[in-house]
């Protein structure tokens, strides 16, 4: 709940949040398990999920010009101009 109670925080609505179809043969969920690397090499995450995705989605609302470039098509409109011939 800490993620919804985030979004609503920052005056995100639910409305914006697009539930989509799993694509055919998709995993239906990848398990985040460090147990495995903490053993052999003791090795821990620096931040939890529940840390890191409301950064992450911190950082996109900070740099709001560079998503929507990103997510404009122009993008990609640009390295198909820039590698059509090769």
């Amino acid at each position: 709940a800490q993620l919804h109670d985030r979004l609503q925080d920052d005056g995100i609505s639910e409305d914006l949040i697009k539930h989509v179809a799993d694509r055919l043969g998709h995993d239906r969920r990848y398990g985040i398990d460090p147990t495995k690397i903490k053993n052999e090499l003791g090795w821990y995450p620096e931040t939890t999920f529940e840390v890191g995705i409301v950064k992450t989605i911190d950082w996109y609302l900070a740099h709001e010009e560079w998503m929507n470039n990103v997510t404009s098509g122009n993008y990609q409109k640009y390295y198909e101009e820039m590698y059509k011939n090769r």
